[in-house]
């Protein structure tokens, strides 16, 4: 009857942010005790704040039905309900999050280019330029405004009026263009040498070169798109006397390159384009339990060299020396997800039950970013500890009463990193009912992207 009623236990949970069936008397004492205790995981907005007004001018600003209006800095835009409220279930009406305004991506213009600060990202400032033998049509400066809208007009490079740039030596004739991307060289190698004074056969030349008819081609037609590396073009010609005349082309095309960028270690990165090609961006994050140190996006700039600071990932310095529990759990926000064991002994069967399934697990927690926190005994024979640091008394009975975790049974909090409470449960749980949950998360649906592509797993 023992594994019937173990499978009984491991398979009984309760749904959301909700108490154990079986109240204690310390439960019931802290209620009376603490009319104001918050009922709500408390409000952090990222990049924002959140303005909150309680029914009856209670301290804690997330006791039930609390009102939060949000805004959000400036440079940020608001995904989510502009108000919200602190329902009868614990949790808070919906959820919020504070983007970095971005403008759509530019333009390149033909013959041209642009250079900018920050990418895309709001307050960036861009600069437009041509190549030698164009000029600048349009606004020469754009900045990405708060509307997501780029000031002034789009700019276009066009060519000046009646100028040809051409060089010669040696009777062969060299034109040097420049696009967005590229630097292209265009050598001409023709049977017959042409000398800098006879304008009439190079303007003859380039004739045949837009498509004049009676002109056989070997090679990319008049108006193609050229990929990078070298490209031949022959051209041949037949006048009325059907004496035969042949131009050979060198289409030779260079990117423009910045080299690759590794991602930090325990970190990721996301480029866009080729990845290290001129206006290429690459994004930087870390994963849970690790903090960017640098720039968080970087731009392959003309002069083959990378905007901002190299990043790295630092491992997260947790600080328990803090004085309430909601700094503390203020710690984790957006970092790291929270499996909270709760027990009143140390010597309890479904405590040393729990960490026994979870110590072989420890990947799976960390490719998950959980951190577990115990809270082991009662006030004040009470501990806390995160991994190897110890909380003190007062904080763990603290991080207690903020969760309203009961003092007496044992107790499963499992917390997302908006700090929301996701589930409880009164028994042991197992890694895969745990793991099953945490990757229904929102968050969790990118990560597991990011992790597939760079190879992350437990296997």
């Amino acid at each position: 009857i023992f594994p019937f009623l173990l499978q009984f236990f491991l398979s009984f949970c309760i749904v959301g942010s909700g108490y154990s069936p079986v109240e204690d008397d310390e439960d019931v004492y802290a209620r009376n005790r603490y009319k104001e205790t918050p009922w709500c995981s408390p409000m952090k907005v990222k990049h924002g704040n959140a303005y909150c007004r309680t029914p009856q001018g209670e301290y804690y600003k997330n006791v039930l039905g609390t009102r939060c209006d949000i805004r959000c800095q400036k440079g940020y835009e608001l995904n989510g309900p502009q108000q919200l409220i602190c329902q009868s279930n614990k949790r808070w009406s919906g959820k919020v999050l504070c983007k970095q305004i971005r403008c759509p991506t530019l333009s390149m213009p033909t013959n041209g280019g642009f250079k900018c600060i920050d990418g895309a990202y709001f307050n960036s400032r861009c600069e437009y330029y041509c190549s030698p033998g164009y000029q600048l049509k349009g606004d020469r400066t754009v900045t990405c405004m708060d509307n997501k809208v780029w000031s002034g007009r789009p700019a276009s490079c066009v060519v000046n009026s009646g100028e040809m740039r051409m060089s010669f030596s040696d009777g062969n004739s060299y034109i040097r263009l420049g696009n967005i991307f590229s630097s292209v060289h265009i050598i001409l190698l023709c049977t017959n040498k042409i000398s800098s004074e006879d304008i009439a056969n190079v303007s003859q030349l380039l004739l045949l070169f837009l498509g004049i008819s009676g002109v056989i081609l070997k090679g990319p037609s008049p108006g193609s798109h050229f990929s990078e590396g070298d490209h031949k073009i022959q051209y041949t010609v037949y006048d009325r006397a059907e004496n035969k005349g042949t131009c050979k082309f060198l289409v030779k095309v260079r990117v423009r390159r910045c080299g690759k960028l590794n991602a930090p270690e325990n970190g990721y990165i996301k480029c866009s384009g080729d990845g290290d090609n001129y206006g290429a961006t690459c994004e930087f994050s870390c994963i849970g339990g690790y903090e960017l140190q640098g720039s968080p996006a970087r731009v392959c700039q003309y002069n083959l060299g990378w905007s901002g600071t190299e990043p790295t990932c630092t491992p997260m310095n947790i600080n328990v020396a803090v004085r309430t529990a909601a700094a503390l759990l203020d710690q984790f926000y957006e970092k790291r997800r929270l499996l909270i064991i709760s027990t009143p002994t140390a010597a309890n069967f479904f405590y040393r039950l729990q960490l026994g399934m979870l110590q072989p697990e420890q990947c799976g927690l960390d490719l998950r970013h959980v951190t577990v926190i115990e809270l082991v005994g009662v006030f004040p024979a009470q501990l806390g500890r995160i991994g190897v640091k110890m909380l003190p008394p007062a904080l763990a009975l603290q991080l207690r009463l903020l969760l309203r975790i009961p003092h007496y049974n044992f107790n499963v909090v499992v917390m997302d990193k908006h700090g929301m409470d996701k589930e409880r449960y009164p028994f042991p749980a197992t890694p895969a009912q745990l793991f099953a949950l945490i990757d229904t998360f929102p968050l969790r649906k990118e990560e597991m992207k990011l992790q597939a592509e760079t190879g992350q797993s437990c296997t």
